[in-house]
């Protein structure tokens, strides 16, 4: 007689079933760190497009966002006197998933350039 017996064909299929979950749960995890890496990519890219832009240091708003194209995504700045007499610290926070997530940017500017 040939063939395999049960109890093979169980461990064969448990192994099989152990090795499947794991693949599974290690691309559901990968797939998840993407998408958090790309929504955190697009806040550190609106953020400093927003520091970079020579009108924004001109607005007296201390808070907006970056409508049309990321209505979701929402910016804050504080402006602070630096430890440097003649430098401020300006802090943009991006925030973003209904404020459930943030991120800061800190740029250093000349007081005059305010």
């Amino acid at each position: 007689m040939r063939g395999f017996t049960l109890l093979e064909v169980m461990i064969a299929l448990a192994i099989t079933a152990g090795v499947l979950l794991t693949v599974i749960s290690s691309v559901n995890h990968h797939l998840a760190r993407i998408s958090a890496d790309t929504e955190e990519t697009t806040a550190v890219l609106l953020g400093r497009a927003k520091l970079e832009d020579p009108e924004f240091a001109k607005k007296t708003d201390n808070k907006g966002d970056f409508a049309p194209d990321h209505p979701d995504h929402k910016w804050e700045r504080e402006i602070t006197q630096s430890e440097i007499p003649t430098l401020n610290r300006i802090r943009l926070t991006v925030t973003w998933n209904n404020d459930s997530k943030r991120l800061s940017l800190v740029q250093y500017a000349p007081q005059n350039a305010q």
